[in-house]
């Protein structure tokens, strides 16, 4: 099946390089964050598959819920996606998610039947399913 969308972006030089979108929308340094010894003060591959993973949860969790026939404003849905990197018994490393959302409008269980329901046509969740350990918590207000 054909891509419904695709995107290319070339890195040079690791965590210490850079990173630019074939477009040239994205061009970004990296850098090795203070807390794994590197100096900080530019972005690192943990920080982008945050980004790219709360927006794209959050998109998921707007359709879901439109689908339900619920229509939430921009200010009424927040997505906070933490990405953890560790090593495994083996010494190698892997990370983990954690998306915490925030849900104004609908009662608990709800907002979690939307996340979870999100959880499962989520790009991202798609793909790293059986390979990320996920944790999700849904705050309704």
């Amino acid at each position: 099946m054909a891509p419904l969308y695709s995107t290319k972006v070339t890195a040079k030089g690791g965590r210490h390089g850079s990173i630019r979108s074939d477009d040239g929308l994205l061009d970004l340094s990296l850098a090795l964050p203070k807390a794994l010894g590197g100096s900080g003060g530019a972005t690192n591959p943990e920080q982008l598959f945050a980004a790219g993973y709360a927006a794209c949860f959050e998109n998921a969790l707007l359709r879901v819920s439109r689908e339900a026939r619920h229509h939430f404003t921009d200010d009424q849905v927040e997505v906070v996606a933490e990405i953890g990197i560790s090593r495994n018994e083996a010494g190698n490393f892997v990370l983990s998610a954690a998306l915490s959302v925030t849900l104004v409008g609908v009662d608990q269980a709800t907002g979690e039947g939307f996340v979870h329901r999100a959880h499962q046509v989520c790009p991202y969740s798609n793909a790293i399913r059986g390979n990320v350990d996920v944790a999700t918590t849904v705050t309704v207000r």
